[in-house]
């Protein structure tokens, strides 16, 4: 399967929670890894890098392009291990543990919204089966909101992920 445009015209909506509740998540159908591959899953993710680092939290992630590269990987590795992949996340980062991961950044509900957001764009154009595309979508949906760690407002920004 490619990631190339697809006339998709699917609603991906993003879920709102109260702060600090944590939704049950359920990983992403395997198909998933298998419709796209670990090259494809690295693309997407190399993908929804690039916009998050031209968006509104782009002060998030490492300005440096060779940091960016090693961020892309890490969050590559981790979307791989999910979606029924090799543990690469595991045997290079040792067990995921994102919450403690992600502590040291601020992250509010705003944030979130913008990662989705890009997230949305990017999942758009894969042309694999829609229900693949919202197995993958409802994992991030919910998954996102277990970072979100500073209640609503301005950004704040204590690190770089």
């Amino acid at each position: 399967m490619s990631l190339t445009k697809n006339t998709n015209t699917m609603d991906l909506k993003i879920n709102s929670y109260q702060f600090g509740e944590r939704p049950d998540v359920t990983k992403p159908d395997p198909d998933f890894y298998k419709a796209l591959g670990e090259k494809g899953i690295r693309n997407m993710v190399s993908k929804h890098y690039d916009l998050l680092r031209a968006s509104d939290i782009k002060k998030l992630f490492p300005k440096d392009d060779a940091e960016l590269e090693i961020a892309k990987q890490n969050s590559a590795d981790f979307m791989i291990q999910i979606c029924g992949g090799p543990d690469y996340f595991n045997q290079r980062r040792g067990r995921p543990m994102m919450m403690d991961r992600h502590s040291q950044f601020s992250i509010a509900p705003e944030g979130r919204v913008v990662w989705l957001n890009c997230y949305k764009k990017v999942l758009l154009e894969l042309d694999i089966p829609e229900n693949l595309v919202l197995s993958f979508w409802n994992y991030i949906n919910v998954f996102s909101n277990w970072m979100v760690n500073t209640p609503g407002g301005t950004f704040k920004i204590k690190g770089k992920i």
